[in-house]
């Protein structure tokens, strides 16, 4: 008579729904592992579910692979950090890692970046926090902020240099304790929970040399046992194990294990089922009651807030740098919204003043468009990213329709005031309005290949080229920006975006090839002509026809070496004009695949001017059908084809941004 064994009434039927539902994982796993024997890297034993990249792909699970460096160093690679692995207890499914650079007794920071939402077949093993390190441009005094550095600031090749503060912040500070002069530069796994009160010294040597732990589940507890015969014998007794329980223990009858031909009376199966249905019903129905309160909510929730994109955009996005302000802290900001800087069809920019005394731009956005995707894509995209010759956006407000963008304060407006304004206008030297063109290079180029994704603006134009108080460039408002992969050549729009007299012919005429990075290289090269001529490309009301089209006049004096008058300039700043001309014939050529990048446009800017050669004429059809539409309603009554129709409503199908100023 086999013995009874312990008795697991509602738990073995849900421990056989999960070997059901593993089944194929399990049948998998055992052909994976057949032919695999554990290998070792350094002083770690590797073996199933892990595996080395260089073993052969029936080994171990591949979301759980592991790398072996040259010095034999065991490492574990998350989706935003390298950790070296220090050990791993197969028996309890834990592993404990360290950040690299923690691992050496240098001036290292620990670099390494862990998310708790992003850790792949991992969970955290308690206490297990995460503490941010925040590279500082100035001293901070606060308690809150405790002192990373492991070296003395004067020591050489110290990390970080000795013109910055780095320092330790817990991830639970308030965004009202975030200084504005601090940028985050690792988010680190710490074992507390909170690391107020610790010392630098006792960060370093109690908390995290230590290392972290991370656990793993799996299929099945143990390879000993043949997977089948696991799952066999684990339906077999979860099943047995319930009806023994209602039958033994609820109605005192025999045991099933001891008696294998007992059976219960047909009554004793109906009360059976009945307490079972009962028992569902009642685990069901708070369940219900919650779905029920919670589409309640949603629903109601989508009647307040027209933007309920953007809030499950944000919930997706918990690495932004920028800060999240409440709409009452932008209004306290903005002193009521008093000094307006701007207007256009986004909404309207006031200047505000942070707690820090930092002046900001606020643009408080009108009505959404496009289900809140101008928003999400200014904040993926510039919220994430940090170049001197890019705007940074320190901070965002949504709060239901209310939607407000935070940056950092232009004084000098945009570029257009600087070259198109005739009042109050700011002349700058050639020298200077060279510097702002090569400024602007850098930031596309950086923007092309300098992050992890390819970001296209698609908008490049004079409004969205902000000035700070020594007139450095900064390339702003992504609203129609786009991120791609980095190897991804070719994009594909569904509608042409930019706009008119800057929008490169490709995203009209598809004929012309397909639309890449070069679509922005040839909005700079559009740009560029404004810099040049300090007057927008086409001007109607232009003593002369043949000036009417600024490119094509400016690109024919030079091409045939004829003087241009550029008033009181001395010989260098004539070769920079010239060396401007060049470059932004080059990059307006009507074909993509004419233009250059813009990381050889900055090799042309830094060459020298004779060895640069004058392009072919790139003003050519179907360009001047595309410029003549400007011009279309005046002469609407004389004769015309088809084709200036169907390039009229092309142009106007893209999506024009306003006036940026700030």
């Amino acid at each position: 008579m086999p013995k009874p064994k312990p008795q697991l009434p509602i738990h073995g039927l849900v421990a056989a729904i999960v070997v059901l539902l593993q089944l194929p994982e399990l049948c998998v796993a055992k052909t994976r592992n057949k032919y695999c024997n554990s290998t070792v890297c350094g002083n770690v034993t590797i073996s199933y579910p892990f595996r080395l990249a260089t073993q052969p792909p029936n080994c171990g699970e591949p979301r759980f692979e592991l790398d072996c460096d040259s010095n034999n160093r065991t490492v574990l690679s998350l989706n935003h950090g390298r950790f070296y692995v220090q050990n791993i207890w197969y028996e309890y499914s834990t592993i404990r890692a360290i950040d690299p650079n923690l691992a050496v007794d240098d001036c290292s920071l620990p670099r390494g970046s862990l998310l708790f939402w992003d850790k792949g077949p991992y969970s955290s093993v308690f206490p297990l926090s995460l503490m941010y390190v925040v590279n500082c441009t100035k001293a901070i005094k606060s308690s809150l902020y405790i002192d990373a550095s492991r070296c003395p600031v004067n020591s050489s090749g110290s990390d970080p240099p000795p013109d910055s503060y780095v320092y330790f912040l817990g991830e639970r500070t308030s965004p009202r304790d975030f200084d504005e002069s601090c940028r985050i530069e690792a988010t680190v796994p710490v074992i507390v929970q909170d690391i107020s009160g610790f010392s630098t010294s006792d960060i370093y040597e109690k908390l995290l040399k230590p290392g972290f732990e991370l656990s793993w589940t799996f299929g099945f507890k143990s390879q000993q046992a043949s997977p089948i015969d696991a799952l066999l014998g684990d339906l077999e007794y979860a099943l047995q194990s319930y009806i023994d329980s209602f039958i033994h223990y609820l109605f005192k009858g025999p045991h099933i294990a001891a008696h294998a031909s007992y059976y219960a009376p047909k009554s004793t199966y109906i009360l059976c089922l009945q307490i079972t249905g009962g028992f569902i019903l009642a685990r069901i129905l708070p369940g219900i009651i919650c779905l029920i309160g919670l589409v309640i909510y949603k629903w109601r929730r989508r009647h307040l807030c027209a933007d309920d994109t953007i809030e499950e955009f944000l919930e997706r996005q918990k690495d932004l740098m920028p800060i999240r302000y409440s709409y009452r802290e932008i209004e306290k900001m903005s002193n009521g919204f008093k000094d307006k800087l701007g207007e256009g069809g986004y909404g309207s920019v006031f200047k505000g003043k942070l707690r820090s005394g930092y002046f900001v731009a606020i643009k408080l956005l009108g009505k959404a468009k496009g289900n809140g995707q101008d928003f999400i894509n200014e904040v993926a995209t510039i919220g994430r990213i940090h170049h001197v010759n890019v705007a940074k956006l320190t901070g965002f407000c949504v709060e239901g329709s209310k939607q407000a963008l935070v940056y950092d304060f232009m004084p000098n407006g945009s570029l257009d005031r600087i070259i198109f304004t005739k009042e109050n206008k700011v002349d700058l030297s050639w020298k200077k309005m060279f510097d702002i063109a090569l400024g602007v290079a850098r930031g596309l180029d950086y923007l092309h290949q300098g992050c992890d994704m390819q970001i296209l603006h698609f908008d490049i134009k004079p409004h969205n080229i902000l000035l700070d108080e020594n007139f450095t460039p900064k390339v702003a408002d992504f609203g129609l920006a786009k991120r791609f992969s980095v190897d991804d050549s070719i994009v594909s729009l569904t509608v042409a975006r930019g706009t008119i007299g800057y929008i490169a012919p490709e995203l009209v005429y598809k004929n012309l090839g397909g639309v890449s990075y070069k679509a922005d290289v040839y909005s700079f090269g559009m740009l560029l002509m404004e810099i040049i001529g300090r007057r927008k490309n086409m001007n109607t009301s232009a003593e002369h026809e043949s000036q009417k089209y600024f490119p094509s006049w400016i690109y024919d004096r030079y091409y045939h070496g004829e003087d241009v008058d550029l008033g009181d300039v001395t010989d260098d700043e004539k070769i920079m004009v010239k060396k401007m001309v060049i470059i932004a014939s080059w990059c307006v050529q009507v074909k993509p695949n004419g233009r250059p990048s813009m990381s050889k446009v900055l090799e042309m800017f830094e060459t020298d001017v004779e060895l640069l050669q004058m392009p072919p004429k790139p003003f050519q059809l179907p360009f001047e059908v595309a410029t003549a539409t400007q011009s279309y309603a005046s002469t609407k009554d004389q004769p015309h084809d088809s084709s200036t129709d169907e390039t009229s409503d092309l142009l106007h199908s893209s999506n024009e941004i306003s006036v940026s100023i700030f």
